[in-house]
């Protein structure tokens, strides 16, 4: 089984977002900041960006692992 690729990538519109790497398809998770954000972070929005996906990613594989608990011992944990 081949391990899925994500790469986070900026559009043309200047938006970033996460996509399968072998895949052209909706962005699965799509950032968009304002002007004024841009200006505040100057040259650190990809940063930004990416410590955003990284943050949502880890709450995906949280709540992943709390279904999995609930699921094994029939209680929800919260």
């Amino acid at each position: 089984m081949s391990a899925i690729l994500y790469e986070i990538v900026m559009l043309p519109d200047g938006d970033f977002a996460l996509r399968r790497a072998d895949e052209e398809e909706e962005p699965l998770i799509r950032i968009h900041f304002s002007e004024q954000a841009r200006m505040m972070l100057q040259d650190a929005d990809l940063d930004v960006a990416k410590a955003m996906i990284d943050a949502g990613i880890d709450k995906v594989e949280e709540l992943g692992e709390e279904d999995f608990a609930a699921d094994s011992e029939g209680t929800v944990i919260h």
